[in-house]
């Protein structure tokens, strides 16, 4: 459930009164919407994405070995998914105990609390964790003052699309960055809702929407251009005209690639603390933004 954690019983002044809520989150779409209904809001579930794992199973069992000969120095994890995602990849050829002999070759560092849980399922404690808010920025940081990079080889496990300012960044302190994609981001296989999701915001029945994260901002915006193409304008009004949430500083900098500056923003960048901040905040922020309605 999303909790983080709600108090028994919310004031009158932190509550939805019942603004109907645009989310596009996916794995935890269920947990979002009971929590915006426990505020007093009226959700929206258009979930915008889903993960699906590469056809390239021969590049992780060569990432495998890499790590078995020791030509990985340092293993960076972007998600936790990603890295189970790998384990169930390759369980036809290697077992969970020999994925985590071979982790233990390089130093681990992890971006946030569910890679952390990731290692934690294969046995494993990563040497750095990447401080909130969890943005690669912080993960260079790291890098710089505790683990230099220069000539080492970098495993760099992503999620669904490259980071380019990352992998840029890499590659101008020295290192050699070895990439590992073991799942890429989709369009869920029902995408009713998602079209329901955005039609409720394009007709100007939303009054808030919510972000969980910056490959649904691009993604949900691809889906737009590509299927509401005569009505991207109207779109990008909407959205200025509701209260814009995002779930903390990466998903805001994705907004910020499209034109679009967030109202709220976790922090930290957790649901539950996001949903706690729309129902002190939304009510207040949308009078704000449309003053005569």
């Amino acid at each position: 459930m999303v909790t983080d954690s709600d108090p028994p019983q919310e004031a009158e002044s932190s509550r939805l009164h019942g603004l109907t809520v645009v989310a596009f989150e996916s794995r935890r779409a269920q947990e979002l919407a009971e929590a915006i209904r426990r505020h007093g809001g009226a959700p929206v579930s258009a979930p915008a994405m889903t993960e699906r794992a590469r056809d390239d199973r021969q590049d992780l069992l060569a990432y495998l070995q890499e790590l078995e000969s020791g030509q990985i120095d340092i293993v960076v994890l972007l998600t936790g998914v990603g890295l189970r995602m790998l384990v169930h990849q390759l369980r036809s050829d290697a077992q969970p105990e020999r994925i985590a002999a071979a982790l233990r070759n390089a130093v681990l560092i992890a971006r946030g609390p569910k890679p952390v849980a990731a290692l934690r399922d294969l046995g494993l404690v990563p040497q750095w964790r990447v401080p909130e808010p969890h943005t690669w920025k912080e993960l260079l940081a790291l890098l710089d003052r505790h683990v230099p990079v220069a000539g080492k080889t970098v495993a760099l496990q992503e999620y669904g699309v490259p980071n380019t300012s990352l992998l840029d960044a890499l590659a101008e302190r020295g290192a050699r960055v070895r990439r590992v994609v073991p799942y890429q981001w989709d369009y869920p296989e029902q995408l009713e809702p998602l079209r329901e999701g955005i039609r409720t915001v394009l007709d100007g029945k939303a009054a808030v929407v919510v972000f969980t994260s910056a490959n649904q901002v691009h993604n949900v915006f691809a889906f737009v251009e590509h299927e509401f193409e005569a009505e991207l304008e109207r779109w990008r009004t909407r959205l200025r005209e509701v209260v814009l949430a995002s779930i903390g500083p990466v998903c805001s900098e994705a907004l910020r690639a499209h034109g679009l500056e967030p109202d709220l923003e976790a922090s930290p960048p957790k649901m539950g603390v996001l949903v706690r901040e729309l129902a002190r905040s939304a009510a207040a922020c949308l009078q704000h933004k449309r003053p005569t309605r």
